[in-house]
Order: structure tokens, then C-alpha cells, then sequence
């Protein structure tokens, strides 16, 4: 029995073990790519982009439709007509004109032979396919900052965790070493009770930073589109500080933001286009046949011995439509088009001076960064030697108690300041990577 249960036990550890995905940056984008919900409605707003064209290309192409009705007057309209049609001068004559029943079946066409308005159209809806396009990259490179930022955080929480766990095992063995003092008369009960009050402290801010990745696990994963109760852990060698090429400015005209709004302008020029096009002529052909049944009873299934007669009729015609005056409102049209184009130009100046902002900020981040974990670094060293000789200085009885928890503190914050430096040289260069229009990189 015992057997059994430890058995169960071992392999629900073993399942557990395997639920914890690994993850790369890479898989990390990669996964919400895939699955977040911004990312899927860009790539069904390029789908439905293809529809649009088709709806505008319809227009140009011939529209067919089938009509039919079935019509009973139960009382027939009379018409006066004078009687010297009939050889009758000088009388009236009211006739009915019409069946009682009336049955009509047939097919149209209409044909846009010029309408300049469909053709703009046309050229429109291939700019917005284009437009659509441009939209999912930009809304794919905010899903991978948001995620490779996300991801970076729960590095930083993770790596502030190993930090306090260090220092946990760190101060248990020195609690562990002022016991064995204070048991052999040679430490004070203040210095054991002092110890033991930094260890509970330490082992309460361990909770809390457990709690912290936790949290920063679950952004990550809602940024990933990933259910919450998957299970993941990123690597401890993730985070490389990697020489950048820093040009002296970025290509505005690569950013993604600048591309969607010059396929913006381009859209709002096209409207106006189909502004002015209202000034133009249209010109269309029509066509139809028809089939008739008249006669005094339901002509469905009646023949001429019932007194209903069917018969056929066509027609084709051209519609020639000349706009002369509009009341001024299709000039206030075309100027309303105008000045969003104008808008649109405003626009872009601005986005382009915005985004070369982003570079320079970013670039002098990186230089920052870069300055300030070098700094951290020498830190860490000196504070790892500190502690190490306060700690052999306090078995000696050379070093005070607050000395080695001085040193032990110094350890600690300079390792969360170097591990926040490196934080922001990350986050910096993704900024970089943004500004440059390089956010896609990530994934190769």
C-alpha cells in the first residue's frame, strides 16, 4: 500500500514537472503571435480587407437581379375617353383598362459603363488592403514590446528572488553561528535576537517577492494570450547585455506607425478623388425581360381558353446622368476631403518628430544602461568581499553585528541595483529595437 501511494505520489510530481513550459523570448512572442486577441483580429482584418475589394469590385461589374409579382384588382380603374374615337361624337365613353388579375415575371441588368466614383473606389479598396496590412505589423510589434517587456519583468522578480534567497541561506548560517557563540557564552542575546528579527524580515520580503513573480507571470501570460493556470519558468541566462549599433538617427520611414499613416493619407487623398468624381458624368445601360399573363382569373397554370393570355416584352436602355449645380455641396465636399488630406500631412510631421524623439531617448538610455551596469557590477564585487571579510572579522569578534548586517544589506542592494540596471538597458533596447523599426528581429 505504502508502495502504491509513494508510486502516485512520484508521478503526480512527474506530470507537474512536465506542465512547466520553458520560455525563450522568442517562444514567448511567438506564442502570442498566435494567440492573443489583438494579433488574431489584425490577421482577420487582412482577411476581410480582401472581402471589402471584392464588395467595390462588384460594383463594377454587371448587376443582375430576378423580379416577379401577382396582382388582383378587384375593382379596375375607369378611364373616360371621348366618343368620336369610337364613331360616337359628341358622348363619353368610360372603359376599364386592365384585368382582373395581372401575373409579371422577368430578369434585369444594369451595366456601369463610366462612373469615375466606382473607379476611385477601386483603387481605394487596393489601399486598404495595403492599409490593413500595415496595421497588423504595427499591431504584431506591440504585441511583441508588450510581451518582451512583460518578459523582462518577471527576469527582474526572479532574479530579486534568487537575490533574498541568497541572503536567506547567507543569514541562517550566520544566525546559525551567533547560536553556537550564544550557547558557548561568547555572543549576546540581543545579537541572537537581532539576527533572528533579519531573518524573519528577509523570509517575509521572500514571500512577497514570490508573490511579486507570481503576478508578473500572470501579465506575462495575458499578454501572451496564455490561460492562467499554465505553468512556465524562463531561463536564468535570458538576459545578455549584447554591444547595439547605434546610428547618429533612425529611418523614420520604416517604423510601422509611419507607414499606416502615410497609407492613411493616401486613402484620404483617394476620397477626395471620389469627391471631385461627383462633378463627373455617369453613364449606365439597362436591360430587361419580362413575361405577362393577364386575364380574369389567376393566370398561373391558365391557358388562352381561360381568357389569359400571356405574352413577353424587353427593353434596353442607356442612363446618362450630367450633375449641372449641387447647391455648392459637392464643392464643400472635395474642401472637407482637402483638409483631412491636410490633417493627414500634420500627421505624419509630427509622428516623424515623435518617433526620432523615441530614438534619441532611447539611444541615450542605452549609453546610460550600459555606464551604469558596468558600475553595478564592480559593486557587486566589492560588495561580495566586504561581506565575506566582515563575516570572518565578526568570528573573530573584530566586526560588530550591524557590521555584518551592514555588509550583508550593501550585498544585497547592490545586486537589485545592478539587477535593475540591467532591467532598463533591456527595456532600453527594446525601444531601440522599436525605434528602428526592428521589433520582428526578436523572432528570428
Amino acid at each position: 500500500m505504502k508502495k502504491t501511494i509513494f508510486m502516485l505520489i512520484a508521478f503526480t510530481l512527474s506530470v507537474n514537472a512536465q506542465e512547466v513550459k520553458m520560455l525563450s523570448l522568442k517562444d514567448a512572442i511567438n506564442y502570442a503571435l498566435q494567440n492573443k486577441s489583438e494579433a488574431i483580429k489584425a490577421n482577420l482584418a487582412v482577411e476581410n480587407s480582401e472581402y471589402q475589394i471584392q464588395e467595390v469590385r462588384s460594383q463594377a461589374l454587371p448587376q443582375i437581379s430576378a423580379n416577379g409579382n401577382l396582382t388582383y384588382n378587384p375593382i379596375i380603374q375607369q378611364t373616360v375617353i371621348d366618343g368620336a374615337s369610337f364613331g360616337q361624337p359628341g358622348t363619353t365613353i368610360q372603359a376599364e383598362f386592365g384585368q382582373k388579375w395581372t401575373s409579371v415575371a422577368g430578369v434585369s441588368l444594369t451595366q456601369n459603363i463610366f462612373n469615375q466614383q466606382v473607379f476611385t473606389g477601386l483603387k481605394a479598396a487596393k489601399t486598404t488592403r495595403e492599409f490593413y496590412k500595415i496595421n497588423k505589423d504595427l499591431t504584431d510589434e506591440q504585441v511583441i514590446e508588450r510581451v518582451a517587456n512583460a518578459y523582462y519583468q518577471v527576469y527582474l522578480q526572479r532574479q530579486k528572488l534568487t537575490v533574498i534567497e541568497n541572503n536567506l541561506k547567507n543569514t541562517t548560517k550566520v544566525k546559525e553561528i551567533i547560536k553556537n557563540l550564544f550557547d558557548n557564552g561568547l555572543a549576546k542575546k540581543i545579537d541572537l535576537d537581532r539576527i533572528t528579527v533579519t531573518l524573519n524580515n528577509i523570509t517575509t520580503t521572500r514571500q512577497q517577492l514570490l508573490n511579486a513573480v507570481e503576478v508578473q507571470e500572470n501579465a506575462l501570460k495575458f499578454y501572451m494570450g496564455m490561460p492562467m493556470d499554465e505553468k512556465i519558468t524562463i531561463p536564468d541566462s535570458e538576459v545578455e547585455v549584447t554591444p547595439l549599433q547605434l546610428e547618429e538617427s533612425a529611418n523614420t520611414a520604416l517604423r510601422s506607425e509611419y507607414k499606416l499613416l502615410e497609407s492613411q493619407k493616401s486613402l484620404l487623398e483617394l476620397n477626395k478623388q471620389a469627391m471631385k468624381s461627383l462633378y463627373y458624368p455617369t453613364l449606365s445601360l439597362t436591360a430587361g425581360y419580362n413575361y405577362i399573363g393577364q386575364g380574369p382569373q389567376m393566370p398561373w397554370g391558365a391557358r388562352p381558353s381561360d381568357k389569359v393570355y400571356w405574352s413577353d416584352f424587353s427593353s434596353v436602355g442607356l442612363n446618362l446622368n450630367i450633375p449641372i449645380f449641387t447647391g455648392f455641396g459637392t464643392r464643400a465636399k472635395v474642401r472637407q476631403a482637402d483638409i483631412d488630406v491636410r490633417e493627414a500631412e500634420a500627421d505624419l510631421a509630427d509622428t516623424k518628430l515623435s518617433l526620432d524623439l523615441a530614438y534619441k531617448n532611447a539611444k541615450t538610455q542605452i549609453e546610460n544602461s550600459l555606464i551604469t551596469i558596468e558600475n553595478q557590477r564592480q559593486n557587486v564585487t566589492l560588495a561580495q568581499e566586504v561581506l565575506d571579510n566582515t563575516q570572518n572579522n565578526y568570528v573573530n569578534g573584530l566586526a560588530t553585528l550591524t557590521d555584518l548586517l551592514d555588509a550583508e544589506n550593501s550585498l544585497v542592494e547592490s545586486q537589485n541595483n545592478y539587477n535593475n540596471a540591467l532591467l532598463e538597458y533591456k527595456l532600453a533596447e527594446i525601444q531601440l529595437i522599436k525605434s528602428k523599426g526592428e521589433l520582428k528581429t526578436l523572432i528570428n
